[in-house]
């Protein structure tokens, strides 16, 4: 997938979703946008965002938040 596909993609879940209502619904718009742009990179960047500055699990698993 095409860098521009990919930030087309992410654009069209904040265009079509980013003004839900409630915090679980917005966090897993965030979650598409993530998905949209990392691609096949997901799961990898979803254990690097777990890992912070304080090693293993310092913000424990991305949120995936609740579809709308």
């Amino acid at each position: 997938m095409t860098d521009r596909v990919r930030i087309e993609a992410a654009l069209k879940h904040i265009y079509g979703s980013g003004g839900l209502d409630g915090a679980r619904h917005k966090q897993w718009v965030l979650d598409q946008v993530v998905r949209a742009l990392t691609g096949e990179d997901y799961a990898a960047w979803c254990r690097a965002w777990s890992n912070g500055e304080d090693g293993p699990d310092t913000y424990g698993e991305w949120d995936r938040g609740t579809p709308p």
